[in-house]
């Protein structure tokens, strides 16, 4: 089904090219759609995917039940020689008193699943020592606004992503102390405080004049990965199944690639009258997704310990591997995702 950019407002829906630097040196480099075939990326908020999808479920309301302000309080789980005869689906009871009952079901709770922690699936997970500040930001004034800024500074990267011509998302990711700091500025010195966290002397990013109405937001970071996927009659997605350092933009892509993998997986199995639940196709989707997960996720950390620290061997490294390669960074050779 596509979500993005056909069901969401162009203004809202942009494909940038993207300018990285290092505040340690003079590396810089640039991802210029112009380099590439097709567009490298969108930019979309999350309200809007979440309205689109929200839209499709309505319309699929004689196919799709979705119930509100309720929870799951309890699992039953099958085991997996039971037979027909003996309850062989899962069964999930609600707050509200209703019992129901999947032959599939698919958790995608967030990294604090508890879907994933009922099935006893492990995972291995570490802190980095760093929080995320998210905000909206306004614009000085209206520009084009077509470039993605981030700037890797020594306690963590800032970037700035560009939502309309008036408008950018801010992710400034940093130390827990120093991410405390900005949370308790007044709105005109935590804008002195983005403005001057992104300052060099050319390529200037678009000057922030205010922040979005209760739109900043501190959360900690970390790396997370579930040992499986899947169980009996169990699949995880999204964070459920993995959790990831904001740097690289690949958290939401990540998401989308479950549930495209997953989705062919299981209209395979329908097609050819398979239990949905069944442990064969789950493995295919298991491996695949893992074959892809974790070499990302891999690259995704070293990225951050690589950019973590102001150590001059490491600050040389970057510098050469930016200038060595200025217009085609790692970066490019990841996915090219719509996010």
């Amino acid at each position: 089904m596509p979500i993005v950019p056909e069901s969401a407002p162009s203004a809202r829906a942009l494909p940038p090219s993207s300018v990285v630097w290092d505040a340690c040196s003079d590396g810089l480099i640039t991802f210029d759609k112009e380099n590439l075939q097709d567009e490298m990326a969108y930019i979309v908020e999350n309200d809007i995917i979440v309205a689109a999808l929200t839209k499709q479920l309505e319309n699929l309301s004689d196919q799709v039940r979705v119930q509100y302000k309720t929870k799951v309080v309890t699992y039953t789980w099958p085991k997996s020689h039971q037979v027909a005869e003996s309850i062989p689906w899962v069964q999930v009871t609600l707050a509200n008193g209703q019992t129901l009952q999947t032959k599939l079901l698919i958790g995608a709770d967030g990294p604090n699943s508890m879907v994933r922690q009922e099935a006893g699936i492990p995972t291995v997970k570490w802190n980095y020592d760093q929080s995320a500040v998210v905000a909206v930001l306004h614009l000085s004034e209206p520009t084009e606004n077509n470039v993605a800024w981030q700037r890797f500074l020594p306690t963590g990267p800032i970037a700035m992503l560009q939502l309309s011509d008036t408008e950018s998302s801010l992710v400034w990711s940093t130390s827990h102390r120093h991410a405390e700091e900005p949370q308790q500025l007044d709105e005109e010195s935590f804008v002195d405080a983005i403005n001057s966290a992104f300052a060099r002397p050319a390529s200037y990013p678009p000057s922030v004049a205010r922040i979005g109405p209760k739109s900043r937001v501190m959360f900690p970071l970390g790396m997370g990965h579930a040992s499986e996927y899947i169980r009996h009659r169990v699949a995880l997605i999204g964070d459920a199944a993995h959790r990831v350092h904001p740097l690289a933009g690949q958290g939401a892509n990540l998401g989308f690639g479950y549930v495209a993998c997953l989705t062919q997986v299981l209209s395979q199995a329908a097609f050819n009258r398979k239990d949905l639940g069944a442990m064969q196709h789950l493995l295919e989707y298991e491996t695949e997704r893992q074959r892809h997960n974790l070499p990302m996720m891999a690259a995704i950390d070293l990225m951050k310990r690589l950019y973590s620290t102001n150590a001059a061997p490491v600050v040389l490294l970057r510098t050469f591997g930016s200038l060595f390669n200025p217009t085609c960074p790692t970066s490019c050779h990841l996915p090219k995702s719509r996010s």
